[in-house]
This record gives C-alpha cells, sequence and structure tokens, in this order.
C-alpha cells in the first residue's frame, strides 16, 4: 500500500480524534514507528488492520470510518491536495462526475507510483449514474462515497448516494443528482491569485 494512503488515513484518525486516540492504535498494531512515509510503499494487510483497530476503538463499521476518511481528504483545510485535484475535474459537479474516469491518470501525473482503482461512470440517464469502482483497494469504494458526498457539498450540488456493494469484482455506488445548484458551494480559483498590479 502506498504510504500517502495510509499517512491519509493516520491523518484523519489523529486530526479528529487527537494524538492520544493515535498513538492506541499504533500500539495495537505494535508499530516500532508513529508515523507512515507518505513515499514509501507498505503491506496492505498492515492499512487493513489499521482500519480495523479504528473501527473497533470507535465503535463503527469499518465501511464508515473510510467514509468519514473520504469526506476529511476533501472537507478539512489542511488537506487541499485532493481537493483541488478533484475540482480540476470540472466546473459543475456534473462536469466533475464525467471526470472521474481519468482520476488514477491524474493522480499518477502527481504521484508517479500512486495506484487507484479503476473507476468507471455509467450515465444512466434523467441525472442517474453508476460508478464502478474496481482494483486490489477493496473497500476503497466507501472512501470514495465519503469523497463524493464532500464534493457535492463543494459544488454545492444536493445528490443521494449508497454503496451497493460488490458486481463482478467492481465496488458500485450509485448515485442520484437530485439538484445541481442546491446551495452556494465553496469558492475555488483553478490559478494562484496574483498580487494586485501585476
Amino acid at each position: 500500500m502506498h504510504g500517502l494512503i495510509n499517512r491519509a488515513i493516520q491523518c484523519f484518525y489523529r486530526d479528529t480524534y487527537g494524538a492520544l486516540a493515535w498513538g492506541e492504535v499504533v500500539r495495537q498494531l505494535d508499530l516500532d514507528f508513529s508515523d507512515f512515509e507518505p513515499m514509501l510503499h507498505y503491506d496492505s494487510a498492515l492499512t487493513h488492520r489499521m482500519v480495523d483497530e479504528m473501527a473497533a476503538a470507535l465503535g463503527k463499521e469499518r465501511e464508515a470510518v473510510l467514509e468519514d476518511v473520504g469526506t476529511y481528504l476533501i472537507s478539512n483545510p489542511e488537506v487541499e491536495a485532493p481537493r483541488r485535484l478533484l475540482r480540476f475535474g470540472g466546473v459543475t459537479f456534473l462536469d466533475f462526475l464525467h471526470s472521474l474516469d481519468d482520476l488514477p491518470d491524474r493522480a499518477r501525473l502527481a504521484v508517479e507510483d500512486l495506484e487507484l482503482p479503476l473507476l468507471e461512470l455509467r450515465d444512466h440517464g434523467a441525472n442517474q449514474f453508476s460508478l464502478l469502482c474496481s482494483g486490489d483497494l477493496m473497500g476503497f469504494g466507501h472512501v470514495l462515497v465519503g469523497v463524493l458526498r464532500a464534493m457535492a457539498d463543494d459544488y454545492g450540488a444536493l445528490v443521494f448516494l449508497e454503496h451497493t456493494g460488490v458486481f463482478h469484482g467492481a465496488e458500485v455506488i450509485e448515485i442520484t443528482l437530485i439538484e445541481a445548484a442546491f446551495a452556494e458551494g465553496r469558492s475555488f480559483e483553478l490559478g494562484v491569485a496574483r498580487a494586485e498590479g501585476q
């Protein structure tokens, strides 16, 4: 598992529940380090154990923890890079949805060895979509539900999302776009603001 993914999960838990709570996860996992290195690779089994420990400590289902990780990645102001990467997908939430097929390639432009699951958006008409998520990161679909929910808020869209399980090896997320301009979205600029007079 890429260290960036483990680091993101670590930061979510530490920032949300505190350093002491994270320290207890480190102790339960019997790690000889306290911080994941973003550019290293780790055994995927460790990542799954980490999420399981977090879920047990919180008394939550692991799927709920993964969804919370996805929400954190977009909504936490200290973690701006994933939001910026996704907002480059388009001006509207609908544009963003149609850009998701290209997300793994865009992520590799930022981090060359970061392998994200393959994503395939299916448009069923009448603002109904299915997002298929396939690859070695089973459970990533739940992270995507959190990401999609936070991105809908970011764009000011009202959506209904449901992770409906695994079909032919792919996690399936059903998406209903109820209203594209339900509320005012968060501001976003593609370029860096220039100083006045330049």
